[in-house]
């Protein structure tokens, strides 16, 4: 039997790209839960592949495990500089949307741990909680599995994983059903088009914010707006003049329904709503070009 280091190079590299290929989306869908950013997990998932290149593969008994355990690991040290630089960010710091319409779950049995209001709800969590929640409930892996990931007994990753649900728990209400956040959405959006203030008011929760993401970015507030009334009174403020030229589009980001805003082709802007029985609860904006490359453009 031949072994890999007695194979000609190129038929080695085509397996082990074929082997990487294979769970790739499961790799940046570990790697885009850890840190809200798709940019950053296509960057993170490049280094594990080159990783893989270089490592000894002779010595890795499952792969599979092998590149989910390197993405963790890598993740975690990237969420801790991540969150060192967001102490920079202007303004409040949204997740990176991704088009879920092209891949539903980015690798994952289930879409859990990927709308906005959970990767929002993630940034509290330690990155050790963080990595243990998003394998454990995304991706169903075992108790066991996380343990030899993590490198932390089976009982310490028990105990990370119901903190990190308690904590994702806490204030959150149950989220509205698909279809009417989606009804919701478009009912706010034709609202905050005509700058209805009575027709907003009616469809917010008393404690609803609207939240944006500019970076500093020119006209785009760098505090949330709180409250059914404050939050309608912004919007009508604006409406003269901020949907003037913008094609709206509903589209799925991140597991729920989006609209992306388009001007003369190019991605504006996504708005996007979280709710529950109580009507709309958060409101949020991006709008740093920065972040929205991942969604496709129009000629």
């Amino acid at each position: 039997m031949t072994t890999e280091a007695e194979r000609r190079p190129d038929d080695a590299l085509d397996e082990a790209a074929a082997v990487f290929t294979e769970v790739r989306p499961r790799l940046f869908g570990i790697a885009y839960r850890m840190l809200g950013s798709a940019a950053e997990a296509e960057d993170l998932v490049q280094e594990v592949w080159l990783r893989w290149q270089a490592y000894d593969r002779a010595r890795v008994e499952h792969p599979a495990a092998f590149l989910a355990t390197t993405t963790t690991c890598l993740a975690i040290n990237a969420l801790k500089s991540a969150r060192a630089r967001r102490e920079t960010y202007i303004g409040p710091w949204l997740p990176e949307p991704v088009d879920t319409e092209a891949d539903p779950y980015l690798g994952a049995e289930r879409g859990e741990a990927l709308e906005f209001a959970a990767l929002m709800v993630m940034e509290k969590l330690s990155p050790n909680e963080r990595a243990a929640y998003v394998l454990r409930v995304a991706f169903d892996y075992p108790y066991a599995q996380i343990a030899e990931i993590l490198r932390a007994g089976e009982p310490a990753v028990r105990q990370l994983v119901s903190r990190a649900r308690k904590r994702m728990a806490e204030g959150r209400r149950t989220p509205a059903e698909p279809d009417a956040q989606r009804r919701l959405l478009s009912a706010f959006l034709a609202a905050a088009r005509s700058g209805d203030m009575d027709g907003l008011e009616r469809l917010f929760a008393a404690d609803v914010a609207s939240v944006s993401d500019g970076n500093g970015a020119h006209q785009v507030s760098r505090r949330p707006v709180v409250g059914s009334m404050r939050v309608a009174k912004f919007l009508a403020a604006i409406a003269t003049w901020f949907w003037d030229a913008l094609e709206i589009e509903l589209v799925e980001v991140n597991g729920q329904t989006g609209a992306v805003l388009r001007r003369d082709g190019e991605v504006y802007g996504v708005i996007t709503v979280s709710a529950s029985d109580q009507g709309i609860d958060q409101v949020l904006w991006m709008v740093n070009p920065e972040k929205l490359t991942a969604l496709p453009q129009r000629g």
